[in-house]
C-alpha cells in the first residue's frame, strides 16, 4: 500500500478533485515533494481542520 500518492490518486482516496487536494495542502501547509503527497499526513490534517472548525462553531 502506497503512502505518497499523486493529487490525483489522493484525490481518489478521499473522494475529492485533484484541484481541492492541491488547494487544501496550500492551506493546511502540507508539502509536495516531487508531485507527491504523504497520504497520512494529508488526511490527518484535514481531519484535524474539520475538528477545528466544528469546535469552532460550537
Amino acid at each position: 500500500m502506497a503512502i505518497h500518492l499523486t493529487p490525483t490518486e489522493l484525490g481518489r482516496e478521499a473522494g475529492m478533485h485533484r484541484r481541492e487536494v492541491i488547494a487544501k495542502c496550500m492551506e493546511l501547509g502540507v508539502p509536495i515533494f516531487q508531485g507527491r503527497i504523504d497520504k497520512t499526513l494529508f488526511l490527518s490534517s484535514l481531519k484535524q481542520a474539520k475538528q477545528a472548525t466544528t469546535l469552532a462553531k460550537a
